[in-house]
């Protein structure tokens, strides 16, 4: 993924075909070691391709994908008025665990 990010970093600032040389550097920046395979393999398949397209091509296979939140049908003989109970306990179980989770910063932050 880092290699991805650095090739379209270089893109971004006007490089529309970025070497591997190119990105080591801008990985370098950043205190990033380049593993010359990976870096290849980017390289080779991203070289000549117009960024645009190839993530907009990438859209179009992730618009496929299944996201969940799809419900399931109720199974047959299950009365339908206890999922709203269920609903709200749930939710209930929920506002306990984001308070107790509010006293795990330990006192610091992530970026201290």
């Amino acid at each position: 993924m880092r290699y991805v990010a650095a090739y379209l970093l270089a893109v971004l600032g006007g490089n529309t075909s970025p070497s591997s040389k190119d990105i080591k550097t801008i990985l370098g920046s950043v205190g990033i070691e380049a593993e010359a395979e990976r870096l290849d393999k980017v390289v080779d398949e991203l070289n000549g391709k117009d960024i645009n397209e190839v993530m907009n091509s990438g859209l179009s296979k992730l618009a496929s994908v299944p996201a969940g939140g799809a419900v399931a049908a109720p199974a047959a003989g299950t009365a339908v008025g206890t999922a709203p109970v269920a609903a709200e306990e749930k939710k209930e179980e929920k506002k306990e665990e984001s308070e107790e989770g509010s006293d795990d910063d330990m006192g610091f932050g992530l970026f201290d």
